[in-house]
């Protein structure tokens, strides 16, 4: 390979060198891209540049010839029921993003004993040159509006914007018990236990490595005073964050077994108060909308119906949610 000068793209603004290079160049080793910079083989509009340099789209990168990498390995290839599954979850695409409605139960990513999971289904969405990127997480049995990027500099700002919190997450929860009062602001921190059956807990005073957690909680609707129907907006984004403060209200959200409440409600013994005779066991927690900036201007507001398991204890309570409007950009 010569040297050559390669351009860089309006998509990938503010992004580092080092990860600009082993985008295009994905069989070099970071330790190469250092050495390379730091001996000034790689140079930015004709200037020495660190690795951590930040580009500015327009301007030239050189690339020295470069050691020969192991061959690439081939793509994926999906089975059409897993490609059309994927395809199912997709109420928003352009050229920038994907807003997928995710279904209860599907994980987000690999794991232990996980075979099937989001992110390897990504490959049946592509729809060009890019597999697209996850932007941000819901737990395997919340179900509903989960953001992808289609290029990696649209993952960035996304990713910025998450972290500036210029992104309004809005989630619908049945939870078995009636918060009082009906609407307010939970600011309460949390702290992560290690243990396996309830990861995070409410934070005491002597916790240092506990984090703020804010959730602003309206009550649309309730079941005499056993069971309500929550908006949650989520102000920070912690690790099981909406379930442990509804607990924490005495409301743990219906079918959460780990974060629900034992008491001793009658002669049966023992029981615990996030599972409820009659309706689903699974989790009643439904990431309902996305609003946010769109990367190329304005803003982008996405919403998602409830999973089947939802609309039934919906239908047996009474409650009556309004369909998901179409997704509009503004």
């Amino acid at each position: 390979m010569s040297v050559a000068t390669r351009l860089v793209s309006d998509d990938e603004a503010d992004i580092r060198l080092d990860r600009w290079f082993r985008r295009h160049f994905p069989a070099v080793t970071q330790g190469i891209v250092q050495k390379l910079c730091r001996t000034g083989q790689v140079r930015v509009d004709g200037r020495r540049a660190e690795a951590a340099t930040r580009l500015a789209p327009g301007q030239a990168v050189r690339i020295p010839p470069l050691p020969e990498g192991p061959a690439p390995r081939p793509l994926p290839v999906l089975d059409p029921r897993t490609r059309l599954d994927a395809e199912a979850m997709v109420l928003w695409r352009d050229e920038q993003v994907l807003v997928l409605n995710k279904p209860a139960g599907l994980p987000v990513q690999g794991g232990p004993g996980i075979t099937r999971h989001l992110d390897g289904m990504l490959e049946g969405l592509r729809f060009g040159e890019d597999r697209p990127r996850l932007v941000h997480r819901l737990d395997r049995d919340t179900s509903g509006v989960l953001l992808l990027a289609r290029t990696p500099g649209v993952a960035a700002r996304l990713a910025a914007a998450f972290r500036g919190r210029e992104v309004e997450k809005t989630y619908w929860a049945v939870v078995a018990g009636r918060p009082v009062p009906p609407q307010g602001t939970i600011d309460r921190d949390l702290v992560r236990t290690g243990r396996r059956e309830d990861r995070v807990a409410l934070a005491g005073p002597e916790d240092e490595d506990s984090v703020r957690a804010v959730t602003a909680y309206r009550t649309l609707d309730h079941a005499a005073r056993k069971l309500a129907w929550l908006e949650l907006s989520p102000l920070t984004g912690r690790t099981h964050q909406l379930r442990v403060h509804c607990a924490a209200l005495g409301a743990p959200i219906l079918g959460d077994a780990r974060y629900g409440t034992l008491r001793n409600t009658d002669e049966r013994g023992l029981r615990n108060s996030a599972l409820v005779e009659g309706l689903s066991d699974r989790l009643h927690l439904h990431a309902r909308a996305l609003l946010l900036p769109h990367p190329v201007g304005g803003t982008l507001r996405v919403e998602a119906d409830l999973p089947p398991h939802m609309r039934e204890t919906f239908a047996t309570l009474g409650f009556a949610a309004p369909p998901a409007p179409p997704p509009r950009r503004t």
